[in-house]
């Protein structure tokens, strides 16, 4: 079968990075009548509409780009958007601070054309550094917390029914399972850390039963600034993984109020043993300290984001909340 694929991309204010984010996809070796870029400006301040519109306008190698506006504020809210108006039957969803290897395309339509029951699609998640990372960076985050493919994961092509953590950045979905599922779930809303994003959309997948797959050829290059190279951004990410591992663990369990006290006692008792494990790190040269320091701010997000939930009434509805899409 001839796929045709939307790429989605949603950006806020990174208009340089995006611009080489476009410009990757656009020499994809695939067919170039069947795919179409669709940048989702989610109300940039910077020239981002500028830079798109001068690619679009210095565009001649056939790929259709498209630029829209989301006002409201929330990565979810640009990437469910897009996938309203995408023409494609595939939806590609990747980041604008992305470099896309030139047969990425390529690789995740082979899949579609030889199995059944594709939930969601991924592949090789690299690094560009853009300056060196230190080493404790490359021992203790080359994973999830910068959203790379872990290097101890076996390169070869995977297919099953977990979802071997799929990112939001490499992410290949047919657009009739999107829907099914209602889209992808709040995360990052206007500063206001909600809910699960692509967690909560892999989750929605399980549950249609439906397979996921790693490639290993396809590979997506996540560029990667100083600035998330330091204690400050490891902290912040940890925390927001607070915010997304309180909100998953509600909408699966649907505790009541004295479940979420117990809960956050349990987190305040964590704390001092996080804290003595660090100690112990830090004084015999782990540099698994600086993880530990940043599961405090984890653990302090876990309780105020239970406590909110035990105290605000449309907080519980609005992460009981399923579909996306409305």
């Amino acid at each position: 079968m001839s796929y045709k694929v939307s790429i989605i991309i949603p950006t806020y204010n990174r208009g340089k990075p995006l611009e080489t984010t476009i410009k990757s996809f656009m020499l994809q070796s695939f067919n170039k009548e069947n795919y179409e870029i669709i940048i989702v400006d989610n109300n940039s301040s910077d020239l981002t509409k500028r830079i798109v519109e001068n690619l679009i306008n210095a565009n001649k190698n056939g790929v259709k780009i498209k630029y829209i506006f989301e006002p409201r504020q929330g990565v979810h809210f640009a990437r469910n958007t897009a996938s309203k108006i995408a023409e494609g039957e595939i939806l590609y969803f990747t980041d604008d601070d992305m470099k896309a290897d030139g047969g990425l395309l390529e690789e995740i339509i082979k899949v579609f054309d030889k199995e059944k029951d594709i939930g969601a699609v991924t592949g090789l998640i690299l690094p560009i550094f853009e300056v060196n990372p230190p080493k404790w960076i490359l021992e203790n985050c080359y994973n999830s917390i910068l959203s790379l493919t872990e290097p101890t994961r076996e390169k070869k092509e995977i297919i099953s029914y977990e979802s071997m953590g799929v990112f939001s950045c490499h992410y290949a979905i047919l657009k009739n399972v999107f829907v099914r599922a209602g889209g992808f779930n709040p995360e990052n809303t206007a500063g206001l850390w909600i809910g699960n994003g692509e967690l909560g959309l892999n989750i929605k997948i399980k549950k249609l039963k439906l397979k996921f797959v790693f490639l290993p050829k396809s590979i997506i290059y996540h560029i990667i600034p100083k600035e998330r190279l330091i204690q400050k951004y490891i902290n912040k990410r940890l925390a927001n993984q607070g915010a997304v591992d309180s909100y998953t663990a509600y909408q699966a369990k649907k505790y009541n109020n004295f479940q979420l006290y117990v809960k956050i006692l349990y987190y305040i008792l964590r704390m001092p043993y996080c804290l003595l494990f660090l100690l112990i790190n830090f004084i015999t040269g782990n540099s698994k300290w600086r993880i530990r320091w940043a599961f405090i701010f984890y653990y302090i997000r876990r309780i105020k984001y239970d406590f909110k939930l035990i105290i605000n009434s449309d907080w519980k509805k609005l992460v009981l909340k399923e579909n996306w899409l409305d």
